[in-house]
């Protein structure tokens, strides 16, 4: 099935196309026709043009959106900070994380029905920095209510992707609204004020940040060549929506932003969800991971995980991601001769995983919940759990549909990935026996032919026998 099976239709209509230049106004005629900035533009609107990458980058990977608004942006107090501990969102000290190797995994995060979508946003893990755009950031969420309806919230740190999980998310962006349900993921660029209310009561879900001067990109698809994994005509993109009022009694809106970690807020007597129309390369967008066009093996073993990459962030070393998105779908497993779960395996990059629903095929002991996380670091060994290999070493070789009813996904890093005070100990989640119950049970195999060498621990060969 190339789609999900959503409970709740979707209220919105959308454009279609990822990295297409798109134009939408809510009124006809409100677009310049054949230039960007008019001495005066249509009804009285005041143009704003919204970067997301340098004015002189190449134009393949220009991002910049012009906006037709009732009131600029810039029309508000100062900035002033906030509490560190508004929303559980951390302080600049963000970036002083624990470097652990051992292999982690959490419970399901808790809900919080006293949190919006903000309060209830908690850094689980990350590395680098923010402020010179080189880093990333893993946070959970947890909310039971609606953001302020005058209020709006941007992350002046880098692009969200956010991972929904459970409940339902209605998004108001400047640009216009987008409805995200269980198995839709959300990408909110940098700088794009947005605010989130719950038609369907509590969410949970993942949010992956990248702070870097790219943003999130398809994978090239090399050797697959022009087609497969996620396809450009499947990403959602809003069309204009704007509310107009007059002119409201000074701090009636309040604008928090997210700044090299810190919160900061302003007020202003005007919403910030006024813009009439847009065009441009620059817009937050949805995706459904039903529509994922899966690749796998049709002979023997199965390829690396990386074509399962939805995807990815770059960074200045050629075929290296800051960070890959992926995910694992329901899909057919029809390999011979091989060993069909996850093999064992180290990695040179560190691997987040999140499970939407279901069960995963590599962790079927049930530790790994929908709602939890596992962080597998840099040269940590990992894999399959005694009983999935036990499993699948004796399983029939048949066609098999495998995860079906399930979802999972990875946050693949190239950085060494750290975790947060919260993550280890704040929201009382690790599973301390995540290691002994996946790989204590394994048993030793080995059974060597009658008189081959060996060698004991000194270094001295020594005979074998059965």
């Amino acid at each position: 099935m190339p789609f999900t099976a959503f409970k709740t239709p979707d209220p919105y209509k959308y454009l279609n196309g990822f990295n297409s230049y798109h134009e939408t106004e809510a009124i006809p005629g409100a677009l310049p026709i054949a230039q960007n900035s008019p001495q005066k533009p249509p009804y009285g609107l005041y143009t704003e043009k919204l970067s997301g990458t340098a004015f002189t980058a190449p134009r393949a990977t220009n991002k910049q959106t012009w906006l037709y608004r009732i009131l600029p942006a810039a029309s508000h107090t100062p900035f002033i900070p906030v509490s560190a501990a508004y929303g559980g969102c951390p302080a600049p000290s963000m970036y002083q994380f624990h470097q652990i190797p051992n292999q982690l995994r959490w419970d399901p995060f808790d809900l919080d029905e006293s949190a919006d979508f903000i309060q209830g946003l908690h850094m689980i893990a990350g590395a680098g920095n923010a402020s010179i755009r080189n880093g990333l950031g893993i946070y959970a969420f947890a909310a039971g209510k609606d953001m302020d309806r005058r209020g709006a919230f941007y992350n002046a740190d880098g692009d969200w992707l956010i991972v929904l999980q459970d409940g339902e998310m209605d998004v108001q962006t400047e640009l216009g609204r987008l409805y995200i349900r269980p198995n839709e993921i959300l990408i909110l660029p940098r700088g794009i004020r947005f605010r989130v209310s719950l038609p369907a009561g509590p969410i949970r879900g993942y949010v992956l940040e990248i702070s870097t001067t790219g943003h999130f990109e398809l994978p090239e698809l090399g050797p697959i060549g022009s087609n497969c994994l996620a396809n450009p005509r499947d990403f959602q993109v809003p069309i204009a929506t704007f509310i107009s009022t007059p002119p409201d009694p000074p701090n009636s809106y309040t604008i928090t932003c997210k700044f090299n970690g810190g919160l900061f807020t302003a007020t202003q007597p005007h919403t910030p969800f006024d813009v009439v129309a847009w065009h441009g390369t620059y817009y937050p967008m949805k995706y459904d991971l039903g529509r994922f066009n899966t690749i796998g093996s049709i002979s023997y073993d199965h390829p690396d995980p990386s074509v399962f990459t939805v995807l990815t962030a770059h960074s200045s070393t050629p075929g290296t991601a800051i960070v890959d998105f992926a995910i694992f779908p329901p899909r057919w497993s029809v390999a011979e001769d091989t060993f069909r779960p996850p093999w064992f395996h180290r990695n040179n990059m560190s691997e987040f995983m999140g499970l939407l629903s279901g069960l995963y095929d590599g962790k079927t002991s049930g530790g790994f919940k929908p709602g939890g996380a596992s962080l597998h670091n840099i040269a940590a060994g990992h894999g399959p759990d005694a009983g999935t290999h036990e499993k699948a070493s004796e399983d029939p070789l048949k066609p098999t549909k495998v995860g079906e009813g399930a979802m999972a996904f990875m946050f693949e890093s190239c950085f060494m990935v750290g975790v947060t005070e919260w993550g280890l100990r704040t929201c009382r989640k690790i599973q301390e026996d995540y290691n002994t119950e996946s790989w204590g049970r394994l048993k030793r195999n080995f059974s060597p032919p009658e008189g081959k060498w060996g060698e004991d621990e000194s270094g001295d060969r020594l005979v074998v026998t059965v």
